[in-house]
């Protein structure tokens, strides 16, 4: 059996860390990174981070202005085609908010810093979210119940698992369906209705003899009837199924393990939706056949869209059953395959069709299952590892970039934790390139300090900004890391910038605005204080970061232009800076949740010069460049990026 990893807390009251600043007097010269005002005052802090000069080189960062009735336990946020970034709550990590169907969402503009309230029809706290072909947001699965922890559950409970070994009919149960262990004696009562495929006659492939009946089975949640310790089982047990007569009697049958009094995990949902950005507003879509709780949407080369992991209805990982969303049809089915991943696994899609899986992710399942990194032939069901991996053991909790441009298929993998409530965390960034014959993980630069939960997002000038994170499992012990820097893929090389002044863990995440700046929102900490004595709370406050290319003297301007094209044209812009305009982009706007993000990609575009204008355009491979709306991009010869121009690639 599978040795399991220690769940995440979750249930314990959040809050933000406290800092308690102390004055010391430091002399350090020039203005070439964050470090001249960490050790002054707080005065002299914020005369030296406003100035001119230190922002041009470092950039800034400003509390965004949230009215106080649109503060939310921001978990999942994206940006839409419309410039509006969605942020999803649900029920917030917020266990009254569940008991009261209190789900929460926010539509921000950007442009205006209006907010308003949409209607949340289930708990998408937890869901999965990818950016669909026509500019809908899909998001599918979150909560169905809260866990409980181990003090807290007072009814025995776990795992049924259905037989049905009738070859002619399936059979379905009701939810309060009765199951009594034959040895035991003992009942426990199913929470939902469940459905029982009918067995399958197994036959010789070569003579076709009839080998044997494989039973159809099911999974369902049971508790015992009453509460106490004394309800609990200790052994296996065939169970006898309540209401059935005839041969459904003898035909189906249920089987559990322990039942017990342990902790109890989150259960997930089967409900899907697609957002509206033009009407604002949840369109149910056909549900998933699989209850998902932290899965991962991964759209695919056809723009269908793979769901993969997650909790199910009884609390248990998926195992292995992945299935595809058909955004025409608005319906799954399985892929007929099945491969385990733990929750939130950071899978891309690649240049060639196949799935790259980075290893990172964000805990529950099996610590020796699915945890390796490698390229998924999903048509063939083929799986290459790729070995050199650092740090293996502290891949959760870490983040996944496709490093700009997307044409190269080189990605980062950045710090990371143990598995679990470990203390253990990694400051490695891990670089693979996959248009290698044989990828291989190398260590590129290094972060100062062990990081989990390190936010990461793609820049117009072809950076990537990490920012935040924690040192320990949700901030634990005072750990959050209250730096910020950028990457250059072409140096390989981290760059310091002005540093955040909110610690950001667990929860968190990061989405670049069509503007050129990011928004960073989020945090979940264990504790509220270093001693680990007092819970915390969320962390409701915003953060934009206005990088130091937005302190210039001016930026380049593109208008005009077609708002659609097609892969393999292009497509023609004005713009006053055409003569010092050196590189154009399409970027993929974010979805993003527990720092994953399998959406945003920066795609190189060729471009040459035009009277008055650029013409830029775009790849053929639809696999580079998925179907769906793009923020464009380009920069000057400074590296200056322009505001985007929305273009949508069908």
């Amino acid at each position: 059996m599978s040795s399991l990893p220690v769940r995440p807390n979750h249930r314990r009251n959040r809050a933000r860390r406290i800092l308690i600043g102390t004055a010391v007097v430091a002399v350090v010269a020039g203005f070439n990174g964050p470090a001249l005002y960490r050790y002054g005052s707080e005065k002299y802090h914020d005369y030296t981070i406003n100035k001119p000069e230190y922002k041009a080189a470092n950039g800034h960062w400003d509390y965004l202005d949230v009215p106080s009735e649109f503060r939310i336990n921001t978990i999942h946020a994206a940006l839409l085609h419309t410039g509006k970034v969605l942020l999803v709550a649900g029920s917030g990590n917020n266990q009254k908010n569940f008991d009261a169907n209190k789900f929460e969402s926010v539509l921000w503009d950007p442009k205006t810093n209006d907010f308003k309230k949409i209607p949340t029809p289930k708990d998408m706290f937890c869901a999965g979210h990818t950016q669909l072909p026509d500019g809908k947001l899909l998001i599918a699965g979150g909560t169905k119940r809260y866990e409980k922890l181990q003090g807290d559950v007072t009814k025995a409970g776990g795992l049924m698992i259905v037989h049905n070994e009738d070859p002619d009919k399936p059979i379905t149960l009701p939810a309060g369906t009765k199951f009594t262990g034959k040895a035991n004696g003992k009942t426990f009562v199913s929470k939902d209705p469940i459905l029982v495929e009918k067995a399958e006659k197994v036959f010789d492939k070569e003579t076709g003899r009839f080998l044997r009946t494989q039973p159809g089975l099911g999974r369902i949640y049971v508790e015992a009837e009453e509460s106490g310790k004394e309800f609990e089982t200790g052994t296996e047990d065939n169970y006898k199924v309540g209401g059935l007569k005839g041969t459904d009697a003898r035909n189906v049958y249920g089987m559990a393990q322990k039942l017990a009094l342990d902790k109890k995990d989150f259960q997930g949902i089967k409900d899907a939706f697609e957002f509206d950005p033009v009407a604002e507003k949840y369109i149910k879509v056909d549900p998933m056949n699989e209850a998902r709780w932290y899965p991962t949407l991964t759209t695919l080369k056809d723009g269908k869209v793979l769901a993969l992991s997650g909790l199910d209805e009884i609390g248990q990982i998926v195992p292995g059953k992945d299935e595809i969303y058909d955004p025409k049809k608005k319906t799954w089915e399985y892929t007929g395959i099945e491969r385990r991943f733990p929750t939130y696994p950071a899978i891309f899609l690649m240049d060639n069709g196949k799935l790259f899986y980075s290893g990172s992710n964000a805990g529950y399942g099996p610590a020796d299952v699915g945890r390796d990194p490698g390229v998924w032939d999903l048509e063939k069901n083929k799986f290459d590892k790729i070995p050199g991996l650092s740090d293996a053991d502290k891949m959760e909790t870490s983040a996944t970039v496709m490093l700009p441009p997307a044409q190269d298929q080189r990605f980062m993998v950045i710090g990371g934790g143990g598995v679990g409530e470990s203390e253990k965390s990694s400051e490695k960034s891990r670089l693979v390139d996959l248009k290698d014959p044989n990828p291989r993980f190398k260590d590129g630069a290094s972060l100062d300090k062990g990081t989990r939960y390190p936010s990461a997002s793609l820049m117009p000038d072809d950076t990537v900004l990490v920012t935040g994170g924690s040192e320990d499992y949700r901030g634990r012990s005072d750990s959050n890391v209250l730096q910020a820097r950028t990457y250059d893929p072409k140096s390989g090389t981290y760059t310091r910038v002005a540093d955040p002044q909110v610690g950001r863990n667990y929860h968190s995440g990061s989405v670049l605005l069509p503007d050129g700046r990011v928004m960073i929102f989020g945090s979940d900490s264990l504790f509220a204080d270093a001693a680990n004595t007092k819970p915390g709370v969320f962390e409701q406050r915003i953060e934009i970061y206005t990088p130091p290319y937005l302190f210039r003297d001016a930026k380049p301007k593109v208008t005009g232009g077609p708002a659609k094209i097609e892969r393999g044209d292009s497509g023609v812009f004005k713009t006053p800076d055409a003569a010092k305009i050196k590189t154009a982009k399409l970027m993929r706007p974010s979805a993003v949740t527990h720092v994953t993000d399998v959406d945003q990609r920066s795609i190189a575009l060729e471009m040459k010069k035009t009277a008055g204008g650029i013409e830029v355009t775009v790849p053929e491979n639809r696999a580079l460049v998925p179907s769906g709306w793009y923020m464009l991009f380009v920069t000057d010869d400074k590296g200056t990026p322009s505001e985007a121009v929305w273009v949508e690639v069908p």
